[in-house]
């Protein structure tokens, strides 16, 4: 190679660095304050067939219960004859005949598991005074939609059936889920009203994953470099879906933000990070619920990350956690 091309090359490739660089520092800089740790220096890892073994080995690693929360497990078969999970958390307050909770967790419908995320499951139910159930539903890629769905919709079912047993009061149930677990939690708020079951008295969306289409969009303004990407997003609705994503359709409940007609859903609380690589199918979402005169309650936090409540303690993440407590506490409010 002569000594031009070579120079050529370098060039190329330091000019190349120099912008990437560059790049990821104004990225950083609008990282909320609070939130900018060691780890945000570098882009999150894109979460793929050989990632995936690693990651679900370390959200399975069994998290704490809170301090004057009990837990146990109940196994129940589903529709197709599998079994699977359900965790009870009771908080030593919980009031006899009071509200309770629907709980799914997240991990993109291919990770995460309720053991993992018990911390704040059980913290839930110890700051909100009830009893927080949630499902440890089957994850794609070998368990493809329409199980996970079908799983928490099992789940919601047991919840109506056994209210009597766990003394709550089925009038007045919450769902809510974090990221996979919110898109979860939309489609079967979605699927309910369809099929004229009861539903819940308030829908909790935290940065939910609602729509595949964003896998097919490049990301913008500095957006998906934190918590989750956008090969991971893509690598996550293709196992989900069992196909890649396209422009033209998926299946029903599969990706909520799809659905045209949006009324009669229950009343919502979305809450989304200006950096999350769901900002925009989020906030869209919430302005539809509320042109279909379903109450939304949005709250944008700026210079926030996927996942950062969970991530970072601060503040920051306080706050954000009491104002979809709050909610909950209002919708189940008795006069």
């Amino acid at each position: 190679m002569s000594r031009m091309k070579t120079g050529t090359i370098l060039a190329l490739a330091a000019a190349a660095g120099a912008w990437a660089y560059l790049n990821r520092t104004r990225a950083r800089d609008r990282i909320a304050p609070e939130l900018r740790v060691a780890a945000t220096r570098i882009r999150t890892p894109d979460v793929g067939p050989i990632m995936l073994h690693a990651v679900r080995a370390l959200s399975r690693r069994q998290a704490r219960c809170v301090e004057g929360v009990s837990v146990e497990t109940r196994s129940i078969a589903t529709p197709d004859g599998a079994q699977i999970t359900l965790h009870v958390y009771r908080p030593a307050a919980a009031r006899r005949g009071g509200p309770v909770m629907l709980h799914t967790h997240g991990g993109g419908m291919i990770g995460g598991s309720v053991p993992g995320s018990q911390e704040w499951i059980s913290g839930y139910a110890r700051d909100l005074g009830m009893v927080v159930v949630s499902t440890e539903y089957r994850l794609a890629p070998e368990h493809p939609f329409p199980t996970p769905l079908d799983d928490v919709h099992t789940g919601y079912r047991w919840l109506l059936e056994n209210a009597g047993e766990l003394d709550v009061d089925p009038q007045r149930i919450v769902v809510a889920g974090e990221s996979a677990g919110g898109g979860l939690t939309a489609g079967l708020c979605q699927r309910l009203l369809d099929e004229g079951e009861r539903l819940p008295v308030l829908q909790i969306l935290i940065y939910p994953m609602l729509d595949d289409r964003t896998a097919l969009r490049p990301a913008a303004h500095d957006r998906g470099q934190i918590g989750w990407t956008p090969g991971s997003n893509l690598f996550a609705w293709t196992s989900y879906l069992g196909r890649a994503p396209r422009v033209e359709e998926a299946p029903d409940y599969a990706a909520p933000a799809r659905r045209e007609d949006l009324s009669g859903l229950p009343p919502a609380w979305i809450g989304v990070g200006t950096l999350d690589l769901f900002y925009e199918e989020d906030i869209t979402y919430a302005a539809r619920l509320r042109a279909a005169d379903v109450p939304c309650e949005l709250v944008e936090v700026q210079g926030a990350y996927h996942a950062f409540d969970l991530l970072i303690p601060c503040a920051l993440s306080r706050d954000f956690r009491q104002r979809f407590l709050r909610a909950a506490r209002r919708a189940t409010a008795t006069e």
